[in-house]
């Protein structure tokens, strides 16, 4: 691990400054949220800066903050969007129909659609709630909770998949999700014979939160295509992007990251970005609050396996800390049927597992007992599991895997 940024990057931070004390003492510290946050947009001015606000060039942003609280940032206009379109026209198994001009659809949480319509909602002549983001990409979800959705609205999603399915010579589009919200519509579509107008992707991509094991099974048995999982952020743009047979692979052009334990030999790392991909905001040993695994538990970060949660929510246990893979991974193996779960801590030495199945059904008393049993092996809490037929969203439109509050009984 090297601690120095390379001779480019100090080029490209010396007049910022809140990289001056680092500069002068030869030496960058781990970069966190509340430094970037702290005498913003000062920190970060340089008449350069200062210019491309002025033209246009740059632009003052919020995080989403739906897994964290929300961040000002600085950066060009369409940032994020032209580093996702980037990774679409150069992934192996999307990039030929990327190229050939097949249409996104986007079925993701509400906010998403929201702030679509509000950046429409500024150009001139633009139709109000107006969804379409470009050219390329629609938006579907209209609605906080997609187990609300109703016949309707699924009917309105599928005609509007259709109609961008059709823009293309063979009827290809790509399909961008939270896994999530794919496989609430899944269930719905299966449960009223809405098959017959629902065109399948050419390939699916999940790259809003964590998408559990069952959920990506779940998907990929309804879908003849490559589901791919992408990992980014707001801030950075997305950095590793997984294959068809679920390998990840970096996508760090202008960045380097770092791995540091969160504990020692708990295989889990905490995620240290170097970025100058953003010209106005370059970040320098920026801890993004994400967690990774690799699959020798080293901090190669060539040997990235899985992308764990997040860094604020580990779950301290005697065993150490607790991601929300781990829970998941431990989920799967005792039921492929379960379909969201979330882990309450009800006490000092206790814990429920709330969960659904994806057909509704109670999963029969062998895994229940073996949910019960590897949860509480993992937590170091008693669990008793709880079957449910639904699990509310959040209000970012996003299920949390983790809560202190005890939650219905």
């Amino acid at each position: 691990m090297n601690a120095q940024p390379s001779a480019d990057v100090l080029d490209k931070v010396r007049d910022i400054p809140i990289y001056r004390p680092f500069l002068e003492r030869g030496h960058f510290p781990i970069l966190e949220k509340p430094q970037i946050a702290q005498g913003f947009p000062g920190n970060w001015m340089t008449p350069e800066l200062a210019r491309a606000l002025e033209a246009g060039e740059a632009e003052f942003v919020l995080s989403t903050g739906t897994n964290h609280a929300r961040m000002q940032l600085i950066r060009p206009p369409y940032f994020l969007l032209r580093s996702y379109y980037r990774l679409w026209s150069e992934h192996p198994d999307l990039g030929a129909l990327w190229h050939q001009g097949a249409r996104r659809v986007s079925l993701t949480t509400v906010l998403a659609t929201e702030h679509v319509a509000r950046v429409n909602a500024r150009r001139p002549g633009a139709t109000p709630g107006e969804r379409w983001l470009d050219d390329r990409t629609l938006y579907l979800n209209r609605r906080l909770d997609p187990a609300g959705w109703d016949r309707g609205e699924v009917e309105r999603m599928l005609a509007e998949i259709r109609d961008a399915a059709a823009a293309h010579p063979g009827g290809a589009y790509l399909l961008d999700c939270s896994g999530y919200h794919l496989a609430h519509l899944v269930r719905k579509v299966s449960s009223w014979g809405l098959w017959d107008g629902f065109p399948r992707p050419a390939g699916i991509v999940h790259a809003y939160e964590y998408t559990p094991l069952n959920v990506r099974a779940y998907l990929r048995a309804h879908f003849g295509c490559p589901v791919i999982d992408l990992f980014g952020s707001t801030e950075l743009g997305y950095l590793f992007y997984s294959d068809a047979e679920g390998r990840y692979r970096p996508h760090l052009e202008d960045m380097s990251v770092e791995l540091i334990p969160v504990e020692p030999g708990s295989g889990i790392h905490s995620l240290i970005v170097t970025s100058v991909r953003n010209p106005y905001m370059p970040l320098v040993r920026y801890r993004s609050g994400d967690c990774v695994r690799t699959r020798d538990d080293s901090t190669d970060p060539e040997r990235i396996v899985s992308f764990c949660g997040r860094e604020k929510e580990l779950l301290p246990t005697p065993r150490g800390p607790v991601s929300q893979a781990d829970l998941d991974a431990r989920v799967a193996d005792a039921c492929g049927r379960v379909f969201l779960h979330q882990l309450h801590l009800t006490g000092d030495n206790e814990c429920r597992l709330a969960y659904t199945t994806f057909d509704d059904a109670l999963p029969d008393p062998r895994e229940r007992a073996e949910l019960a049993a590897s949860v509480s092996e993992l937590t170091g809490r008693a669990c008793r599991v709880e079957h449910r037929t639904g699990i509310p969203v959040g209000r970012s439109g996003k299920y949390a895997w983790l809560t202190t509050a005890p939650g219905p009984s």
